[in-house]
């Protein structure tokens, strides 16, 4: 009997028992945990508001979709480089506002969709534009799985290389994937936490016998109070406060038209987790909607001081290898890292987790991104021997892979930057709008 035929598939509306519900939503907390914190640590903002804003978001999105959409939000890669940008020209509450700005705009776009429909998103978002980009969002992402993976620090440099850190991620991929294939029923749908905590337990039981693997410090969990408000930031006199969005015209703009890129991101999570659960999101509860949830839960995390918000793929890569759909498991999830980011001990305990730990998963993860898109572009039908089709995704691949970016001065403090997935992204549009459609021709077959 095959695997798929023993695994039970949970529907969005379908509620597991608590003791399987617990766990399935502990799984995508893990899932979605190392790209979440991730963003924070890149930027300087809090990690514990960006787990609060994470979960609160999501709660958010539930609501305003009706609860029929198993999606999880989390912090925006893409935004990373305005963050920073931004930041550091006008300060971190400017970064904010314009985040905030940018759940604006999608609110604009969710209320254009639903009075005037989606057919100009289909004109010019169609699945060779999202497939495309999608790819690109996953193959951007995996350079950092591979330098987490493989090297120690941030810089990827060669003299870096650590076969620690590669034994360990080999361990625990090889663990998520044994997992995948091999178990069955319930134990299935455990695969991704399975991987962590393995690769976990074999880091932490080599740190017994070989200094070089001793790479967890519970320092940091004594150290670290029980219980604290996450949305509260602490200054350099040791007083907390609420950071304040603040407001100007170039970080509005820097935002909005970064937003671009996540808006394709947002059509293609959502299109991939129609197909992954076999339901037609844009249709019910329609396309609107679910733009309007991802807006208002970036506008909400940015007043926090949390950072932007989006549909996360990586948790959309557990839906598709467990199977599992619920809109209770996902919504469980999100109240798990709500209750979660209030613990300071716990915060300080999932930080513990080896770097090459994460980067094993993120391997698995990412790479079903990118695969999720090649999903996309493969049913949707789009014809690779039509050379437009070929040109538009050979463009956004190069630019969005290789790094392209657009940067001038915008007055003389500060440098707009737009590159990688964003960039790549406008100019998918634009070749999309542009480039003359070409008419069929008549096969000799039919002649």
């Amino acid at each position: 009997m095959s695997n798929s035929s023993t695994q039970e598939v949970l529907g969005p509306q379908d509620r597991p028992s608590l003791k399987r519900w617990i766990p399935l939503s502990f799984q995508h907390v893990f899932a979605m945990f190392g790209a979440t914190i991730l963003v924070p640590l890149l930027t300087g903002l809090s990690t514990n508001t960006a787990l609060f804003t994470a979960g609160t978001g999501t709660l958010i999105y539930i609501l305003l979709t009706g609860a029929k959409v198993p999606t999880y939000l989390g912090s925006s890669f893409a935004f990373i480089p305005p963050l920073v940008a931004v930041g550091q020209a006008y300060g971190i509450p400017y970064a904010m506002g314009g985040a905030m700005c940018a759940g604006v705009f999608y609110a604009v776009i969710a209320l254009i969709v639903k009075f005037a429909g989606r057919k100009w998103i289909d004109r010019a978002l169609p699945p060779v534009v999202i497939g495309s980009v999608i790819i690109v969002i996953g193959m951007c992402l995996a350079p950092t799985a591979i330098k987490e993976a493989l090297y120690v620090g941030s810089t990827g440099a060669s003299e870096d290389y650590s076969l620690v850190y590669m034994s360990i991620a080999v361990v625990t991929l090889a663990i998520a994937v044994i997992a995948t294939i091999c178990l069955k029923g319930f134990f299935n749908t455990l695969s991704i936490l399975i991987g962590l905590i393995g690769g976990y337990i074999f880091t932490l039981i080599m740190g017994f016998f070989f200094p070089s693997y001793h790479l967890i410090d519970f320092s940091l969990v004594r150290e670290a109070k029980w219980f604290g408000l996450p949305f509260l930031q602490l200054n350099a006199e040791g007083h907390y406060y609420w950071m304040a969005p603040k407001f100007n015209l170039v970080a509005i703009l820097t935002f909005v038209i970064v937003s671009i890129s996540t808006v394709c991101e947002h059509l293609g999570d959502i299109l991939t987790t129609s197909k992954v659960v076999g339901k037609n999101f844009y249709e019910d509860p329609g396309l609107h909607r679910t733009l309007l949830g991802d807006g208002v839960a970036t506008a909400w995390a940015a007043l926090w001081g949390g950072p932007p918000n989006t549909t996360y793929g990586e948790n959309i890569g557990v839906m598709a290898i467990t199977k599992v759909y619920s809109v209770w498991v996902i919504g469980g999830a999100a109240v798990i890292a709500v209750v979660l980011s209030f613990c300071q001990k716990f915060g300080a305990l999932i930080q513990t987790i080896p770097t090459p730990v994460l980067g094993g998963i993120c391997t698995l993860l990412y790479g079903l991104i990118a695969s999720s898109g090649l999903r996309t572009i493969v049913e949707s039908g789009v014809d690779y021997q039509n050379k437009r089709n070929l040109t538009i995704s050979s463009v956004i691949m190069v630019i969005g892979i290789g790094g392209g970016v657009l940067q001038f001065n915008i007055g003389s403090t500060f440098k707009f930057s737009l590159g990688s997935v964003a960039l790549a992204t406008v100019v998918g549009i634009i070749l999309n709008l542009i480039l003359p459609v070409d008419k069929p021709e008549k096969s000799v077959e039919n002649e």
